[in-house]
């Protein structure tokens, strides 16, 4: 978890050191235009991926199959679109790996990899019984602090 926070906190600065040697590379305004265009680009993938994701995933419900792969690859596609509206070039060159369909096929194929194992050692709907507390018991297995009792309200 620790190295989510570091590369969360590393990213913004690594992106604002690579629009500054590429500002001054090829100059202020064309690099603003690489990033708008870069950020519109993000904006219309992310409408059409959604259009298109939601019609396959519609098309494979009707037929009776679950649209499980359509599912992951219409959140790799999001993904794309959101890094490609980021402003930087890190985040843009992230997002075409995203979109390069050979590389969008293997990242899929470790998703639901990880996905399928981690369905199998939890199940659908999470840790089995006897794995957690049950419910309205504390993790340590007591039972809660609770006095039951009758009240009643009396106005005057």
């Amino acid at each position: 978890m620790r190295i989510f926070l570091f590369l969360f906190l590393l990213f913004p600065v690594l992106e604002l050191v690579v629009l500054i040697k590429v500002g001054s590379a090829i100059g202020v305004l064309a690099t603003l235009f690489l990033l708008v265009l870069g950020g519109l680009g993000g904006v219309l993938l992310m409408r059409l991926a959604g259009f298109a994701t939601a019609w396959r995933a519609r098309e494979r419900l009707a037929r009776g199959e679950l649209p499980e792969r359509e599912m992951l690859q219409g959140l790799l596609l999001a993904v794309a679109g959101g890094l490609l509206i980021l402003p930087g070039f890190i985040s843009d060159v992230l997002a075409l790996v995203l979109l390069f369909p050979p590389s969008r096929k293997l990242l899929l194929g470790q998703l639901q990899r990880r996905i399928e194992l981690h369905m199998t050692r939890t199940g659908p709907f999470g840790p089995g019984p006897g794995v957690g507390p049950a419910p309205g018991r504390s993790p340590d297995g007591q039972r809660p602090n609770v006095i039951e009792g009758e009240w009643e309200r009396r106005d005057r």
